[in-house]
């Protein structure tokens, strides 16, 4: 069974621009500790099963998930609740 992590914390190949693409995703563990991976290692957790993931604003809960781009590359992304700006883009930058 897969273990669920929350997503606090982004890095972007450009963080200033909407459209470029997460490298990295963060949280905290349970010991206060951080946490740190690739996209391409949260996306293959995901895809075996080892983990799931979400974010949260402090009232809502939105699980992440794998989408495929028209090109067919895979990337991150929550799924649709009509909120915007995007909630895993909208994120912090992790340290």
């Amino acid at each position: 069974m897969a273990t669920r992590h929350q997503i606090r914390c982004i890095k972007k190949s450009d963080r200033y621009n909407p459209h470029e693409r997460i490298t990295h995703v963060g949280g905290l563990n349970g010991d206060g500790t951080g946490w740190r991976i690739t996209q391409t290692d949260a996306i293959e957790g995901i895809e075996n099963g080892t983990w799931s993931f979400f974010v949260s604003d402090g009232i809502h809960i939105v699980d992440v998930i794998v989408a495929k781009s028209a090109h067919g590359n895979k990337y991150l992304k929550t799924v649709a609740d009509g909120t915007e700006p995007n909630n895993l883009l909208a994120l912090p930058e992790c340290p």
